[in-house]
């Protein structure tokens, strides 16, 4: 069986959020700590139903050849055989928690 192309569902936290994405290209930036995302996927080979999810993750990103993602908001990166749905979901209630951030601008004084 040979592959066509590689797939990933990357799924990160933002603003209390999970987003759920596919992309065929995503590898460690040479920003030190973030990975970035080329080549959003999304399902358009089935117009005939319209998922308001994945129609506003479109809209989000929009325009965006790359993304760059914060290493830690990263829950998990999968390589899949085919394309999912890709979504936004609440964060709240569910058993993802996110990393401790330090308050205000770091550094020291």
């Amino acid at each position: 069986m040979s592959k066509s192309r590689q797939i990933y569902r990357v799924i990160f936290l933002n603003q209390g959020q999970i987003y759920e994405i596919y992309a065929a290209q995503i590898y460690q930036s040479e920003l030190y700590g973030f990975i970035e995302v080329e080549e959003f996927l999304f399902g358009e080979r089935s117009q005939m139903v319209v998922d308001p999810s994945e129609e506003r993750l479109k809209s989000e990103f929009a325009g965006v050849q790359r993304s760059f993602i914060p290493m830690h908001a990263i829950i998990r990166v999968d390589e899949v055989e085919k394309e999912g749905v890709g979504k936004i979901t609440e964060a709240t209630g569910s058993n993802v928690t996110s990393f401790p951030m330090p308050f205000g601008p770091g550094g020291k004084k």
